[in-house]
C-alpha cells in the first residue's frame, strides 16, 4: 500500500510531503491497519478547522485522501503522520 501525507501550514508555511510503500516491509499489516484507523476518523472531502498557525495534514491511502488539522488529530493519525514524516521518503 503506498501512504502519502502532506503537511502545511505552521508558523513558517512550509509544505512537506512524505511517501511509504508497504510493500516488502515487515512491520506492512500495522502499518496498513493504522492507516484504515487514521483514514476512518476524518470523512473525506471535509477541511477540520485547527488553530492558527498549527499544521493541517493530507493523507492518501488506498486510493483515499482525508484531511486533519491540529490538535484535533486521533491517535492513529499522529503515529501515522509522525511515522511518514520520519521513514517516508
Amino acid at each position: 500500500m503506498r501512504i502519502e501525507v502532506l503537511r502545511s501550514g505552521g508558523f513558517a508555511g512550509i509544505q512537506r510531503r512524505a511517501v511509504l510503500d508497504t510493500a516488502g516491509r515487515p512491520d506492512a499489516t500495522h502499518i496498513e491497519a493504522l492507516a484504515h484507523s487514521a483514514l476512518g476518523a476524518c470523512r473525506a472531502g471535509t477541511t477540520p478547522h485547527g488553530v492558527p498557525d498549527g499544521f493541517h495534514y493530507e493523507i492518501t491511502a488506498g486510493g483515499r485522501t482525508v484531511h486533519c488539522a491540529d490538535p484535533h488529530l486521533t491517535e492513529a493519525q499522529r503515529q501515522l503522520v509522525r511515522m511518514l514524516l520520519k521513514e517516508g521518503a
